[in-house]
């Protein structure tokens, strides 16, 4: 790759309560640099406003870093991508404030990336000396984190359609819910996955929910949790101490339970044997070990991001701003983010 001719996408991510940027040249990763904020640990969840404050102490220095190890300087740039939601509000204004200022500065064009799109275009991100392996369209994405649990049907780079999505919380809420309803730290999903790699999975049962088509629930799972844990330690205090690797491990096993059996039904029923996942929720063990069995029973061809490119991070802005790139696409200045975004 001749260094002048290559397109250098700069992509910046600060949905949530990380700081991120990229440096992606033709779809290949030079950097991917993350600054990670630990001072909502204190609080059992994210609080905005020091998310946002921790956004503006980190983004210059990140986007230096990620410059600096990507070998270029900011004026070979080709164009900007940044996330514009899904998010917090006072998050994405960072990003995108620093977004704008930056292409304004070096007059080059601005992408606007929808946080999901991302997630769902992980698995073209190339790494240098890495094998590619990448799925081929149209195919499935289970696309399962704190925010989000939808089955997307992939048929391009920019072409997506949801085939299901939750109709209450997002999975990895019902893991953060369970985890501070245990007492077991945030964020709880890791938390839940290690405790359930300990325990038996088939010791406890909750109920599952009952919803039509590909659509999901996971309300009822967390209150068949909580009243079951209430019920035993009104007999046993010491109940949930004696127990939480087999409670985590049930409780694991019936989320994973309920989010297969749709993505089984989706495959079904479009036929499409590329099943790919993503999202913060796909670094859970369980999650992975259950869709690599499913697809060699079903003769699925299943692709796993690998764990770096799970949680959020700048490198699948980069990639899904890249697409957008090559097809035309351009952001006006006056874009604003958006908290919620209805499609993608």
């Amino acid at each position: 790759m001749h260094k002048s001719m290559a397109d250098y996408i700069l992509g910046i991510e600060s949905s949530c309560d990380d700081t991120s940027a990229a440096v992606i040249a033709d779809g290949v990763l030079l950097s991917n640099v993350i600054a990670s904020q630990q001072v909502h640990k204190d609080f059992g969840g994210v609080v905005p406003e020091l998310a946002s404050r921790a956004h503006e102490k980190n983004i210059v220095p990140v986007v230096s870093e990620a410059l600096k190890r990507a070998g270029i300087s900011a004026r070979e740039l080709t164009a900007i991508a940044f996330t514009r939601g899904p998010g917090l509000l006072g998050s994405l204004l960072v990003g995108t404030s620093f977004a704008k200022a930056l292409s304004l500065s070096l007059d080059i064009p601005l992408v606007m990336v929808n946080h999901l799109q991302g997630h769902v275009l992980a698995g073209f991100i190339r790494q240098p000396d890495v094998p590619v392996r990448e799925p081929s369209f149209p195919y499935l994405c289970l696309l399962v984190s704190g925010g989000n649990s939808q089955i997307v049907r992939v048929n391009g780079p920019l072409s997506y359609e949801i085939l299901g999505q939750t109709i209450d919380d997002a999975v990895g809420e019902a893991f953060d819910k369970c985890s501070k309803m245990l007492g077991l730290g945030y964020p709880g999903g890791p938390v839940i996955d290690r405790l359930a790699r300990q325990g038996n999975p088939e010791r406890f049962h909750f109920a599952k929910p009952n919803i039509p088509g590909l659509d999901y629930s996971f309300s009822g799972v967390k209150t068949s949790l909580l009243y079951f844990v209430r019920d035993q330690m009104a007999q046993d205090p010491d109940f949930l101490e004696k127990n939480k690797e087999d409670l985590c491990a049930s409780f694991q096993k019936t989320l994973i339970d309920v989010l297969m059996g749709k993505l089984i039904r989706a495959a079904k029923e479009t036929r499409i044997r590329e099943i790919t996942i993503g999202g913060g929720v796909s670094a859970n063990s369980g999650l992975r070990e259950r869709i690599v069995a499913e697809g060699e029973k079903r003769h699925w061809n299943t692709y796993l991001p690998e764990f770096k490119f799970t949680t959020d991070n700048a490198a699948m802005i980069a990639i899904a701003g890249w697409f957008q790139y090559k097809a035309g696409i351009r952001t006006p200045l006056d874009v604003a983010p958006v908290s919620r975004l209805a499609d993608f």
